[in-house]
């Protein structure tokens, strides 16, 4: 929501609010034109947050006519304090240390939730240098992975590796061991019928 003020630049009416004078004819043409800005703003703003919300939150923002006040509420009843931010970080932290692949998950479904851990960890505030991510992915692999491993570290720059080109790498040597396994098979069952 806040990238979504900012792109619209209605952050600062949303963030600060904006003073409502009732009575305009005390002001210059330029303060009148900045009160009309800064409605037009609030408006704008307000149908953001309405619009961004589902139905059972509607009724609790509706009705406060400045985008400030309803994001007020959103925030006390939505935002997350320092305290609950900080012990949702310490978990999402442990659940990165104790990743591991299981010898029978493909590697979609572990990147999904290297994916997934990493992101709210980003979420979160945590700093997360690329170089951590693969050097996690990497310890995290079962041995399958060992020759594919070898060649990475001969050939890949681990200080300017982005996790991206890692799981492509990864990605494509599974895809060959997954053809190896289903030629065995073939040549296994071949066999078989031959001696038959």
């Amino acid at each position: 929501m806040k990238s979504l003020f900012m792109s619209q630049d209605v952050w600062k009416i949303v963030e600060s609010g904006y003073d409502q004078i009732e009575d305009t004819s005390t002001l210059d043409q330029d303060q009148k034109n900045l009160l009309k800005e800064s409605r037009k703003k609030n408006v704008k703003a307000s149908m953001y947050i309405q619009q961004g919300v589902g139905d059972t939150i509607l009724p609790r923002v509706i009705h406060f006519p400045k985008a400030k006040e309803a994001w007020d509420i959103l925030q006390k009843e939505y935002g997350v304090n320092n305290k609950v931010r900080e012990l949702k970080l310490h978990s999402y932290r442990r659940d990165f240390e104790n990743l591991k692949m299981n010898e029978n998950e493909c590697l979609n479904e572990f990147s999904s939730r290297v994916v997934e851990i990493v992101n709210n960890m980003l979420m979160y505030g945590e700093k997360m240098e690329e170089r951590r991510i693969c050097e996690k992915i990497l310890i995290c692999l079962p041995e399958k992975f060992e020759p594919i491993l070898e060649v990475l570290e001969e050939t890949k720059d681990f200080s300017t590796l982005k996790s991206q080109e890692l799981w492509d790498s990864l990605k494509v040597y599974e895809q060959r061991l997954s053809r190896h396994s289903e030629k065995s098979i073939e040549s296994a069952f071949q066999s078989k019928l031959n001696l038959n």
